[in-house]
């Protein structure tokens, strides 16, 4: 038996398939098959040298980064522990000591 995604609106776990779509019969979503097998693929981050990142891995700046709206900067060879990977531009959020919660970009760290 295969496992249908969850609604991406509303998490409901009863979708069900109609011709080449899912649909949620809670909230009247309906998205194409290929929609929800890209975001699978798409959710893959990796860091500036291509290693895969995941949750709970610890990185290091690679970068000084200025934090908008503060006279702060995330100096190089900041080390970064605890990450959690999310969607959006920002993907990794994180606490750094001295600073606080913030997001950074992919691209700014490497895998330590």
């Amino acid at each position: 038996m295969t496992t249908l995604p969850k609604c991406p609106s509303c998490s409901s776990e009863y979708t069900y398939e109609d011709g080449e779509l899912y649909v949620c019969p809670e909230c009247a979503n309906e998205w194409a098959k290929t929609a929800a097998e890209t975001a699978e693929a798409d959710s893959v981050v990796r860091d500036a040298f291509g290693n895969l990142l995941s949750d709970g891995d610890s990185v290091t700046v690679i970068k000084d980064l200025k934090i908008k709206g503060s006279s702060s900067v995330v100096k190089v060879g900041t080390k970064v522990r605890n990450i959690r990977i999310v969607s959006g531009d920002h993907d990794i959020d994180c606490k750094i000591d001295g600073i606080g919660a913030m997001q950074l970009k992919s691209e700014f760290v490497k895998k330590a």
